[in-house]
């Protein structure tokens, strides 16, 4: 879902309305500007789906500040700081090194410089998902700062870039809570999915509190404090067109609808899940769910 919502979202990135093409040259140079270059780079395109597609291999169903609490063996390798995302490039990117995708890999990339810019692309696209680092939000938002604020120059090569990487930051964690923006049914799925992982990491103690507790309060605060700052962000960005408006109408109904709705959808999930796990202890949650 959320390599879909990408791909989405990276084909919506669209030239500016105001501008008359009269031929294709300027239109290519226009839009390679207006997008910074995005839409002129198969490499940071195929960059975007990969990242999108890896960011959660190898992901143990708890957050990072409870592979930290258990001192688990990534923890103690990522020095506790973005455990999760780091453990999934690295699995991934050995995977990518296995001698049966060669062919792969020289379509990718053909020089070292390439493959460095690959992988650096790939990396910073994955640590965006990270949202709850301090560090890592904080440099985001300066950089977002230096890129839009008033008098910020777009012929610097380094803005240009900066505001690329603000792109394909924003357009990463838009797709990774994708659902939150989408038609209430789809929110519903995967909100039920994700309450199914948590509860299943609290019945088995590696997690202090039941969701339940804090689910519906929880939903509300999350729609309020980013996934609508993050919609109206990804309007600022000046490059996805009405898909901005798209993302930002469904956050805010999602969140009106779950205001009214939410505390009857999670004595829904609630009942489903607890009756579920417990008649079945072999079974995960999210199994039991689907099997229903």
């Amino acid at each position: 879902h959320v390599t879909m919502s990408a791909s989405k979202l990276m084909s919506r990135i669209v030239a500016p309305s105001d501008i008359d093409f009269q031929s294709s040259d300027v239109k290519n140079a226009e839009l390679h500007d207006h997008t910074y270059g995005i839409t002129s780079d198969p490499l940071t395109q195929f960059s975007c789906f990969l990242s999108a597609l890896i960011h959660d291999v190898d992901h143990t169903g708890v957050p990072n500040t409870q592979l930290v609490k258990e001192n688990s063996r990534i923890s103690s390798y990522y020095k506790g700081r973005s455990v999760a995302e780091q453990n999934s490039v690295d699995v991934a990117w050995d995977l990518l090194f296995d001698d049966c995708y060669s062919d792969l890999r020289q379509t990718i990339y053909t020089t070292n410089e390439e493959l460095q810019r690959f992988r650096k692309l790939v990396v910073n696209s994955v640590m965006a998902t990270d949202i709850m680092d301090k560090d890592l939000k904080a440099l985001r938002n300066d950089r977002w700062d230096k890129a839009f604020s008033e008098g910020a120059s777009d012929d610097h090569l380094s803005t240009v870039n900066r505001k690329a990487t603000i792109v394909i930051e924003h357009l990463i964690q838009a797709s990774d809570v994708a659902h939150t923006m989408q038609h209430w049914h789809i929110y519903r799925k995967w909100n039920a999915k994700l309450f199914a992982e948590m509860y299943k990491a609290y019945v088995e103690g590696r997690a202090e509190k039941n969701p339940a507790d804090f689910w519906y309060k929880g939903e509300i605060g999350f729609f309020d404090f980013y996934i609508i700052p993050l919609a109206k962000k990804l309007k600022d960005c000046g490059v996805f067109g009405v898909s901005s408006d798209e993302y930002l109408n469904y956050a805010v109904r999602n969140r009106k609808e779950w205001e009214v709705r939410g505390q009857e959808v999670v004595g829904e999930l609630v009942e489903n899940v607890s009756k579920l796990y417990s008649a079945r202890p072999e079974m995960a949650p999210e199994a039991a769910l689907e099997s229903n």
